[in-house]
């Protein structure tokens, strides 16, 4: 295991959620402790080649699944993908379906996020920064239409498009919580892509999300009441699927692209550059830079 700073470098970042510890196939393994100005990621990060490209896989509950939704640091995951030249985060995650037609097996590709947490670190930019990041469309759509691909391809049942709602967890919802959350009209419900798709944007990096329905949450009348059994019983079916997208959609990764999210700090950052602490701008170089840099012609 080697602790950073590293030389190591990889343009995918895979986030593995509960029942995802690992990747099989990857070549050339590297196993890498990252330090960050946030604190420790929730695991080493295993760096590899998948089919030709250069993977980062961050188990985002830690192996063995130690941490719970509350308790993940979301912004060193981020930030420590970042500082490794990820421009691409993969995110596997379970979900409870609140639609019928999502069936428990089949994975939602989503393109909205409705966040309820309430006690988790949201923002990289404050202490003496701010920087308001435009979120109206959360989820890369490119990197989200190539994720729906490689699911039809290794013969996934892949619903596009629908709205992801974070709850905080760790407890499953009530049915009167249930049933609420159906009238707003959301296709599943999760604990862990907020804030995590929030700071990947502030990051400056595309995100989408695999989204692993694993039941009917408790909404569902004809259903047995939801079990931590019955989830992962489901759940354990779904990663060798995950497993065969990813292996499917790196070749696909392998050309650079010209994205939006790659410039999402543009014209963001309200603080004067003259006016943030040097030491804030010391700890958020790494992604503040590129945005704060002096523009050709313009002095």
């Amino acid at each position: 295991m080697k602790t950073s700073k590293t030389k190591e470098r990889a343009t995918i970042g895979v986030i593995g959620g509960s029942g995802l510890y690992n990747i099989e196939g990857l070549k050339a393994v590297r196993e890498l402790r990252v330090r960050t100005p946030f604190g420790a990621p929730s695991d080493v990060i295993i760096v590899g080649t998948l089919e030709g490209v250069r993977v980062a896989f961050l188990s985002r509950h830690g192996r063995g699944h130690l941490l719970n939704p509350s308790g993940i640091n979301y912004r060193a995951n981020i930030y420590a993908l970042k500082s490794l030249g990820v421009s691409r985060v993969i995110s596997i995650s379970a979900v409870g379906s609140m639609k019928e037609s999502i069936k428990p097996g089949d994975i939602l590709i989503p393109d909205q996020f409705i966040d309820l947490t309430k006690r988790r670190a949201s923002t990289y930019f404050e202490q003496g920064v701010v920087a308001h990041v435009a979120f109206g469309d959360p989820i890369c759509g490119d990197l989200a239409q190539t994720l729906q691909s490689a699911g039809e391809q290794v013969g996934a049942t892949v619903h596009r498009n629908g709205t992801y709602l974070c709850m905080e967890g760790p407890q499953f919802s009530t049915k009167a919580e249930s049933r609420l959350y159906r009238q707003w009209g959301v296709d599943v419900i999760g604990m862990t892509n907020m804030p995590e798709a929030k700071l990947a944007r502030e990051a400056e990096l595309c995100y989408a999300t695999v989204a692993l329905a694993t039941d009917y949450d408790c909404w569902h009348e004809t259903e047995e009441a939801v079990t931590v059994d019955a989830v992962l019983a489901t759940l354990h079916r779904n990663v060798a699927l995950a497993k065969q997208i990813l292996r499917t959609v790196m070749p696909v990764l392998t050309t650079p692209v010209d994205c939006p999210c790659h410039r999402a700090l543009d014209n963001a950052v309200l603080t004067a550059p003259n006016r943030i602490p040097a030491a804030v701008r010391k700890k958020l170089a790494l992604l503040m830079d590129r945005a704060l840099a002096p523009k050709k012609g313009v002095r």
